[in-house]
């Protein structure tokens, strides 16, 4: 057990505790209080200077931001004076749907498997789905970072100041990954099976955020027939630039880009689904090669005036890839700038590659015109990133795209900004169900 308390519980034991626990509504003040007061804590100056990332997280509870998730779901709002429930809480009907006919309700206990690779994103799930009023399972992953510590001694330290309710109904736990599933021949009887295989099978909702192995791995643990996945698998992103409009920029402008870039690729290593690995640029040849090698000194002063840097093992593992694909006859040329930034030009669009290639390494291919990008988009691709293009022209990618793939597109520098709609999916939504009332 790692959060409301640390210590050894069984699952079974965890469940129990889960199912006694009073129910929460959609909306509910006592969880938005205690979400409100981990995100001012974790904006505190001290924790920034240790986890600048974690300062993402805690602009995200902030409360007009929790109330803009909540309330574009229709019935989020929650009163707790309404219907005389005096500390219960209850949806506002007029919310809820056309009058009234919708009331919006907590899917139930929903079993969260978090990613090792991206300490912060267990928290924006997880958020959500307390918000919404469910019930939360969260297991963390023991190799995750010095950062997750850090949000669980916040959150711990909040509940001194929280509603009992929180540390009833929420729990996030650590385990063995490795473990036999409940339909297994090797399993024994029921209570032999391990806590993923338990818990899949006792959750309304399974939420798994992971690579593509995690999530077929995880799939072979059965939901209860009434349940339901809702997976975030291995995803690619890259960045589009407009050749002319970064040539025709300020200087200041030049280095906000190569900054919000640096934090884009660089604060999770570059494994984070939505870390650009590729760069397109649109324009002649002239144009976006001098365009290339201007962003590429503007990237590598970003790098260096932030501290980052690349430790050996990186830097050779980062050249084994790099050449890798230029023997693989897919890149033409190869640049290095130190250790922490590697430019690998590629021979055509298509030959983009979706593999992590080390922490500051980038592919840069040259696009006639942003409309061709939709010949190259697969559906794996989640997040495009952009600068010099206006709404219409990447409106018009988008429809052209015609969900074949990317689900975000956003400025450079807010690629790592979560968003209630991830993946494509609304995830208030998912969190919760309607009830018809008639």
């Amino acid at each position: 057990m790692r959060f409301p308390f640390e210590g050894t519980v069984s699952v079974w034991e965890l469940l129990d505790d889960m199912a006694a626990a009073p129910r929460l509504v959609v909306g509910d003040e006592r969880v938005r209080a205690f979400l409100v007061d981990v995100g001012r804590r974790l904006r505190a100056p001290e924790v920034a200077r240790r986890h600048p990332e974690l300062a993402s997280l805690g602009f995200f509870l902030r409360r007009s931001e929790l109330e803009r998730a909540a309330g574009g779901v229709a019935g989020a709002r929650a009163s707790r004076d309404a219907a005389g429930l005096a500390g219960e809480g209850a949806i506002d009907p007029v919310a809820a749907g056309a009058a009234g006919e919708f009331l919006r309700v907590p899917r139930g206990l929903v079993f969260h498997v978090a990613p090792a690779n991206v300490d912060t994103v267990f928290v924006y799930s997880w958020a959500l789905s307390a918000l919404m009023g469910n019930h939360n399972v969260v297991r963390l992953s023991a190799r995750a970072g010095g950062a997750a510590d850090t949000i669980l001694e916040i959150m711990r330290a909040a509940l001194d100041d929280a509603d009992p309710v929180v540390a009833r109904t929420q729990r996030i736990v650590s385990y063995d990954h490795l473990e036999p599933s409940l339909d297994s021949t090797d399993a024994g009887p029921v209570g032999a099976a391990g806590p993923t295989a338990v818990l899949s099978a006792a959750c309304d909702l399974r939420v798994i955020w992971g690579g593509d192995r995690t999530v077929n791995e995880i799939r072979r643990h059965p939901l209860a027939p009434h349940a339901r996945d809702l997976t975030f698998p291995d995803r690619s992103s890259f960045a589009v630039i407009h050749a002319r409009a970064w040539l025709e920029a300020t200087p200041a402008t030049r280095e906000a880009v190569a900054d919000g870039f640096a934090v884009d690729a660089y604060w999770f290593d570059q494994a984070a689904c939505s870390s650009p690995g590729t760069v397109f640029w649109v324009g002649s040849p002239i144009e976006c090669d001098v365009a290339r090698d201007g962003f590429a000194a503007c990237l590598a002063e970003a790098v260096a005036r932030r501290g980052w840097t690349v430790d050996t093992a990186m830097a050779v593992e980062k050249r084994v890839a790099a050449y890798g694909l230029a023997a693989d006859g897919v890149a033409n040329a190869v640049e290095f700038y130190g250790n922490a930034l590697a430019q690998v030009i590629l021979t055509t669009p298509g030959a983009a590659p979706r593999r992590w290639l080390g922490t500051g390494t980038f592919a840069h291919a040259r696009l006639g015109s942003l409309h061709e990008l939709a010949d190259v988009v697969r559906r794996k691709d989640q997040t495009l990133t952009h600068f010099g293009f206006d709404r219409a022209e990447l409106a018009g990618l988008a429809r052209a795209l015609g969900g074949r793939g990317v689900d975000r597109i956003v400025p450079i520098g807010n690629a790592l900004g979560f968003h209630r709609v991830w993946d494509g999916v609304d995830l208030p939504a998912e969190f919760s169900r309607l009830v018809t009332i008639q």
